[in-house]
């Protein structure tokens, strides 16, 4: 019986803290998830257009296909898929077959994005005097 494989995507700007985060969880002696970190919302958003997306969630949980039977339930041109097919691979997101087909093995992808405030500096005295 194989496992439900998950994936939580963390933005975490400390890249070494994320490392000993996932390494962990990696020793867990029950399966805990994958996790894939981005050091900023800049670089998230870069990797994770909201095309590729819509590529992750029509491969979610529907087995393998083809790039060009995928281009065309997508509606999209075939070497524009091809391309965002293989950003995904890079990361991870999807894998492909040496037929070339693709598949997204996530059954569950979770995204965790903290946005805090930065700290006051010290009173900006132009400022207080407004």
């Amino acid at each position: 019986m194989s496992t439900k494989r998950t994936l939580t995507i963390t933005l975490q700007p400390d890249w070494k803290a994320a490392l000993r985060t996932a390494g962990k969880r990696a020793q867990a002696k029950t399966y805990q998830g994958e996790v894939l970190n981005f050091e900023s919302p800049g670089v998230f958003f870069s990797r994770l257009t909201e095309r590729r997306w819509e590529l992750v969630r029509a491969r979610q949980g529907q087995g393998a296909l083809a790039v060009r039977e995928l281009a065309r339930r997508v509606e999209r041109d075939v070497k524009r898929v091809h391309e965002d097919v293989q950003a995904l691979a890079d990361l991870g997101l999807v894998e492909r077959s040496e037929s070339g087909s693709v598949e997204c093995l996530f059954a569950e992808v979770h995204i965790d994005m903290h946005l805090r405030a930065p700290l006051q500096q010290a009173a900006n005295p132009q400022v207080a005097a407004m």
